[in-house]
């Protein structure tokens, strides 16, 4: 009340719509209060509120919400978001931690058959059992996929009386059928056909419908007299129709005093009236029994306590989303996957399998198959068969090549057993198991003792329990870089393999962050002409942060849902920010939350594969048969001699430029520390570079030292694991640990104490304290052997080299600079190191400056670049001359790729008669005609035709 609040002078207050209400003063609203506790003997059950996933509308997380619940000790609460059902796993897990019953539900937008009517209705409903949870699903699908009109998943009435079995519905709101019905002065008439759609009828606080006043819509309500009639009119048509009268909050945010954050988003959204908010808060049983007395005190106590309390007695207890994993079903997969690994295995080390390739074997099957995960694997394989069939390379990510029945499998090339000769004719190997080697390609050559062929060098040393946990039960993710240009192939033929209606993209959804969360509170004091110290402003960014803004997908992930079963099993479906252009369907509930219930593939796209597959084309060289121990190729790392270059001329001392995973001033400054010498040594690089605490302050330091060398250095997490088991420490332990250091958890004294009796010296344990992350080692050895291979070409297919790398980069190369020669790109170059200098280099000079530096690469080794020609360049791609590259068309900025083909296209018909007959025949506009003749393109063209018909 207005009496109560005592004024203090230099603050801040803000009226909320009714007299008698006021926001805290701003300089005690976000200070320390005592928690509000709910001390009524029997208590009351809230079914209507909002969380973080009610777009840029409520402030409060569906954890903290229900946590409430539960400390003021309500037997349940209810979750009903505007639309969306995008909080349910989040409170399925606090359900469980708090020990509460959780209604599932949603407040719905309604409408008649014409979904695209001026105005939608509110409506909640609530799911009964699991069959009212799977047809809100289908209505939120049917919502966001059929009619979705201005941004608003919309529902018609027919279609919630076809799927209402199970569920639950209230009338809402203020902004539901039934109210406005009664502001409208329908006749009592039709205000029963409206009721009677409901099974229980709402009302609310009237602070919460005190906008109606200065709606000039509805000028019969004036006064909050006004507003507790029409409360009592839906107290009068509940008893006529023996319905049940409930009272809810319609809660946005937690406590009063958070309106504030609710303002801030609001006035970021551009609401000017955004300061004045309803009183949107949770309130106990006694604050809304007070607010209520004027129902008397009988019906006061059914509408707020006695009849919520029966619709959470009339829900069962159940899960939105299911705890196991259901994987497609593939009949015979499990004996496929095991026959397949033993033929390959004994197709590369005979027919009695060494003892450590039989019991790697013996151990990952086991695991794989006694838990149901090799339909996953069957799935891979096929994917990545596809891909190589047509001739594509695949990159494994993650941690899959710690699985070498995934090697078997084809799924990845990386080999996880230790370091190892095999002999390709007799089947002979020896491998090295004391770790002291870091991997088989570091290996000296060998010839075969039996047979004297050369034995093939192979084995990383990865162990299965980094990809499937110690005891091999934790569930794979098989993550695959396809080629970006071969990614919709992969995408269409998992459609193929599991129908259209069983796959979907992976959704995810985007929160207010920080940043965000900190502009709209600058903003929001700043159009006051108000001043508040960072201190102040931070406090409040907390407050505005997690607040759902778009939904979108992830860049490959594909979930399959068994042909079996309905996608409404476990989640909703929608178009990626209900962007009702597209055709991609993705899940409703981010992906993060149903990975454990569905299987996931990612299927990414990647540049390096494609790199691989345009050098492929244009070497005709397999990329499987370029050897990972070549010296040329492996002093680039450290020098440029095999580029035939000074490293003064170059401005580098290493010749990594254009490599993946080695070309940015971070990781060649890695380079320089470490001269690496093996190809082991790269993927240690590759594991620093990846992780976060690692390489700065840390291995850097202990290498430049001298502490330790780039090998003994931790890199990757399965460094920890292997170091320590080799050290004689228990295997158990030594997951454990590695477990705990990458993911950033640090050691107990226990550990530390049994590390060092283990006599593990101190530098290595502060290097496990100081980490947060660690890449997994299977990870970086499948980035590095794609890296490795572009590396061979650069050394020994130079222009082939510069012609992927430039092909691929296209959209940032400039013809008009880099055709001009040596000297100017130089020049240019030098430009943008000196605006680098100055901190003034923008995005795209950024971009530029790593064409040039290539550029003037392939320079300083006696190559060139032609200038765009008219009738020779190809739309999009590089073509290679002795010793020069003939740039496509979209070299020149400004071609877009559909002139190009355009320009390609056309002059397949003949010669161009004319300047106008090219911009007829390809559909040029003039800008496009400018760009080509200011390059050069049309000399010796005339103007049009009729010129050159009087001339």
């Amino acid at each position: 009340k207005k009496a109560d609040i005592v004024k203090i002078k230099g603050s801040i207050r803000f009226d909320s719509y009714l007299n008698d209400y006021v926001m805290m003063p701003l300089n005690i609203c976000l200070s320390e209060l005592p928690k509000r506790e709910d001390r009524a003997i029997e208590k009351r059950v809230e079914l209507h509120a909002h969380t973080h996933m009610s777009n840029m509308d409520a402030v409060v997380s569906a954890k903290d919400l229900i946590a409430t619940a539960a400390r003021w000790g309500w037997p349940a609460i209810a979750i009903t978001d505007h639309g969306v059902v995008q909080a349910f796993p989040e409170a399925m897990k606090a359900a469980k931690d708090n020990k509460i019953k959780v209604i599932y539900g949603i407040e719905g937008y309604l409408t008649g058959d014409d979904y695209q009517q001026r105005r939608a209705n509110h409506i909640i409903m609530l799911a009964k059992n699991s069959i009212g949870l799977r047809n809100i699903y289908r209505m939120v699908s049917l919502s966001h996929l059929k009619y979705l009109y201005k941004a608003r998943p919309r529902l018609p009435k027919k279609i919630i009386s076809e799927l209402r079995e199970g569920v639950i519905i209230g009338s809402a709101c203020e902004a539901g059928e039934l109210i406005r019905a009664i502001v409208n002065k329908e006749s009592d008439e039709k205000l029963l056909e409206i009721a009677s759609f409901y099974d229980y009828l709402e009302i609310q606080p009237i602070g919460n419908n005190a906008f109606l006043i200065r709606n000039e819509n509805f000028p019969e309500v004036q006064t909050d007299e006004d507003l507790i009639k029409i409360n009592l009119k839906v107290a009068e048509l509940a008893k006529k129709l023996n319905k049940m009268l409930i009272a809810t909050c319609d809660v946005h945010f937690l406590n009063a005093k958070d309106s504030i954050y609710r303002a801030i988003l609001m006035k970021g959204k551009g609401f000017d009236d955004a300061e004045k908010q309803p009183p949107l808060y949770l309130r106990t049983t006694d604050e809304m029994l007070k607010e209520f007395s004027y129902l008397g005190e009988e019906l006061a106590y059914e509408a707020v306590v006695t009849n919520p309390r029966k619709i959470a007695d009339m829900v069962e207890v159940f899960k939105p989303i299911p705890d196991e994993l259901y994987s497609p079903m593939i009949p015979g997969a499990d004996q496929e996957i095991h026959d397949m690994s033993y033929a390959k295995a004994r197709e590369l080390y005979g027919e009695n399998l060494p003892k450590v390739v039989q019991d790697r074997l013996e151990l990952e099957l086991n695991s794989i198959i006694g838990h149901g995960f090799a339909v996953l694997y069957l799935i891979a394989h096929k994917l990545v068969k596809k891909s190589l069939d047509d001739g594509y390379l695949v990159g494994s990510r993650g941690s899959v090549g710690s699985s070498f029945v995934a090697t078997m499998t084809n799924i990845t090339e990386v080999n996880p057993l230790p370091p190892h000769w095999r002999c390709p004719h007799c089947r002979h190997s020896e491998f090295v198991e004391d770790g002291t080697y870091g991997c088989g390609f570091d290996m000296p050559d060998k010839n075969c003792p039996y047979c004297g062929t050369k034995m093939i060098k192979d084995g990383h040393d990865i162990p299965f329990a980094v990809f499937m946990g110690f005891d091999g039960d934790k569930v794979p993710d098989i993550d695959l870089n396809f080629s970006g240009d071969y990614q919709p192939v992969a995408h269409k033929y998992t459609e193929e393999l599991f129908g259209k209606d069983n796959v979907f993209r992976a959704g995810t959804i985007a929160t207010v962050a920080d940043k965000t969360a900190y502009g709209y509170v600058k903003k929001f004091f700043d159009e006051k002409g108000i001043k508040k110290r960072d201190a102040y402003i931070n406090s409040l960014v907390n407050g505005c942060t997690g607040v759902k803004r778009t939904t979108g997908q992830h860049p490959g992930g594909i979930m399959v849902i068994p042909r079996n079963m309905d996608v409404h099993h476990f989640t909703p479906i929608q178009r990626p920010a209900d962007d009702t252009t597209t055709n991609t369907i993705t899940t409703h509930f981010d992906y993060h939350s149903i990975s454990s219930r569905l299987v996931k593939l990612d299927i990414l796209g990647h540049d390096d594969p494609t790199v691989i597959k345009m050098l492929e084309n244009i070497t005709h060289r397999d990329p499987r048969t370029i050897p990972f121990d070549d010296p040329a190729t492996m002093s680039i790392f450290s020098s440029t001699e095999a580029l035939g270059v000074t490293p003064e001329e170059l401005g580098a001392t290493s010749g990594t430029f254009g490599i993946p995973e080695f070309r940015t001033p971070f990781t060649r400054q890695m380079l320089d520390d470490t001269k690496p010498k093996k190809f082991s040594d790269l993927v240690r690089i590759s594991g620093f570079s990846h992780g976060t605490n690692v390489w700065l302050e840390n291995a850097q330091d202990l290498i430049t030292s001298g502490t330790c060398t780039v090998s003994d250095a931790i890199s990757c997490r399965d460094d920890i694991m292997m170091h320590l088991i080799h050290s004689g420490i228990d295997p158990l332990f030594s997951f454990k640990t590695m477990e705990k250091v990458r993911k950033g958890k640090g050691l107990s004294e226990d550990d530390i104490k049994v590390m060092k009796d283990g006599g593990i010296p101190q530098w290595y344990i502060d290097s496990c304290l100081k980490i947060k992350y660690l890449f997994p080692r299977a990870h970086a050895t499948a980035y590095v052997m794609m890296a490795y291979r572009i590396a061979f070409c650069k050394v020994h297919y130079p222009l082939a080299f510069y012609a992927a790398y430039f092909s691929i980069r296209a959209a940032e190369f400039d013809a008009d600079i880099i055709s001009k020669g040596k000297l100017a790109v130089r020049d240019k170059l030098d430009e943008i190191i000196e605006l680098e200098k100055q901190k003034k280099l923008s995005v795209k000079d950024k971009g530029f400056q790593v064409v040039l530096e290539l550029a003037w690469e392939m320079y300083l080794r006696g190559f060139s670049v032609e200038k765009v020609d008219l009738y020779k360049s190809n739309a999009d791609k590089f073509i290679l001359h002795e010793k020069s590259l003939l740039p496509p068309f979209t070299a020149l900025t400004g071609i877009s790729t559909m002139a190009a083909n355009n320009i390609v296209q056309a002059r397949l018909e003949g010669e161009f008669t004319s300047i106008d007959d090219l911009k007829k025949r390809a559909s040029l506009s003039t800008p496009i005609i400018e760009r080509l003749r200011e390059h050069g393109c049309l000399n010796g063209l005339q103007e049009s035709d009729q010129l050159s018909l009087f001339s």
